[in-house]
């Protein structure tokens, strides 16, 4: 698996390539997609159904919409209840979306760029929600009785599945591109 680190900055122009590569596109617009699902389906949550003031709504058995607010990370951790702590993650969350964007402009295969699309799509939608509310709105509960895991947003989602793909990519499909 390639970082930003493995080619010199010779090797690609500052500037968003125009002929950027296949996978690269993929990832870029992959990003673009999860950044505009995640904020349509938070301000569809948010102002027009309002579910902070009419939820929860029992969709299935198993699956509810509840308005929770997470001040942290993926599942609740790190919770920040000051504001250094809230602009804190939004640095962090900036500045790995940029590595990872830099990342993204030289990955050369299509599982590589999806992942890394999927990862920085979902970190700038949260950004957004940090920025503008000073936490994450969250609002998808899936449970099944007394079990239930945590309540997530479509940028969690594509964070979760970006990492697992990126872990798959960096065990199977780079040892795969190294024999062939």
């Amino acid at each position: 698996m390639s970082t930003p680190l493995d080619k010199s900055s010779a090797d690609t122009p500052a500037a968003a390539p125009a002929g950027a590569s296949s996978a690269t596109r993929l990832g870029a617009m992959l990003a673009g997609g999860i950044f505009v699902a995640d904020q349509i389906s938070k301000l569809w949550i948010l102002f027009w159904v309002r579910l902070e003031d009419t939820g929860p709504w029992v969709l299935t058995p198993f699956l509810e919409f509840v308005m929770v607010w997470n001040r942290g990370i993926s599942y609740g951790m790190f919770q920040q209840t000051s504001d250094l702590g809230r602009w804190s993650l939004v640095v962090l969350s900036i500045v790995a979306s940029v590595w990872l964007s830099l990342w993204l402009r030289r990955a050369s295969r299509r599982g590589e760029a999806i992942a890394l699309g999927l990862i920085i799509g979902g970190a700038l939608g949260n950004v957004i929600d940090r920025i503008a509310y000073g936490a994450v709105a969250d609002f998808v509960h899936l449970h099944w009785g007394e079990w239930s895991w945590y309540v997530f947003n479509i940028a969690d989602a594509a964070i979760v599945v970006g990492v697992l793909a990126l872990m798959y990519d960096a065990v199977f499909e780079e040892r795969a591109a190294k024999k062939g």
